[in-house]
């Protein structure tokens, strides 16, 4: 899975559970919520004051270890 900005939280987590770890060291602690399943790590990095580009390349390094 390649993932970016426009990617669905809940695929990314579908994917590989483990990913979860990324979201709460930004404080994003909310990811049983159905609404935040539904959305991209853009929209949540900006709602969070995080950087979705850092984000995105820190899943993507982990994923690519997979």
């Amino acid at each position: 899975m390649k993932v970016t900005k426009e990617t669905l939280i809940g695929d990314i987590l579908d994917y590989n559970v483990e990913t979860a770890r990324f979201f709460f060291e930004i404080g994003m602690h909310c990811l049983g919520c159905p609404h935040s399943r539904g959305e991209s790590i853009e929209d949540a990095c900006a709602v969070h004051g995080t950087n979705a580009d850092e984000l995105v390349a820190k899943i993507n390094a982990f994923l690519g270890e997979q």
